[in-house]
């Protein structure tokens, strides 16, 4: 077996505990069959691809815009507060990407100038400005992320009502075991 395949063994095999916990120190699989440890095995394996694939679409739809994390979360609340009809200001970002007022201002300066975002008066606050996406960048959000997440709806809508609740209620489950542990101080 040449190294590339030994890399590829590995690389598809940091999810089997039978590889990565052979003694059972951490993940108990004794309790289930060959076809059952098989099938877990393959839904942490899909699992870990569909969040590669979204790394990577993330990753080159905010290098292709020249944009960071946050900056893309920040586009896409002003988009969805904008279809809304709902004003959106510093104050309303800050709570949203739960940042200080001061490092939005940043955010929104370093956007503005890019040519993301424009500040206007608020509607109803005189001492308000509301932000608001140009065109330009709405059109390449909803050409990337939005078609995206059209292709996402596509397959979710495709499952049964008893499906989308088992698979809602799994993610869910999945999501609260992300609790960032403090190291020991072994």
């Amino acid at each position: 077996m040449s190294s590339k395949d030994d890399a590829r063994r590995i690389s598809r095999s940091l999810v089997d505990p039978r590889v990565i916990d052979p003694r059972q120190e951490l993940v108990r699989h004794d309790d289930l069959d060959d076809a059952e440890l098989a099938q877990v095995v393959r839904l942490l394996e899909a699992i870990r691809n569909w969040r590669e694939a979204e790394q990577r679409l993330s990753f080159l739809s905010r290098n292709h815009m020249k944009l960071n994390e946050t900056d893309m979360k920040a586009l896409r609340y002003v988009i969805a507060s904008m279809n809304a009809d709902v004003p959106v200001t510093a104050g309303a970002l800050s709570d949203h990407l739960r940042v200080s007022t001061a490092s939005v201002t940043k955010l929104l300066d370093r956007l503005e100038k890019a040519g993301h975002v424009v500040r206007k008066p608020h509607p109803t606050d005189r001492r308000a400005v509301t932000v608001e996406i140009t065109p330009e960048t709405h059109r390449e959000v909803r050409r990337t992320m939005g078609m995206q997440h059209a292709r996402r709806f596509e397959v979710v809508k495709k499952l049964t009502p008893a499906e989308r609740e088992t698979v809602t209620r799994f993610l869910d489950d999945l999501s609260a075991t992300t609790l960032i542990a403090a190291p020991s101080d072994a």
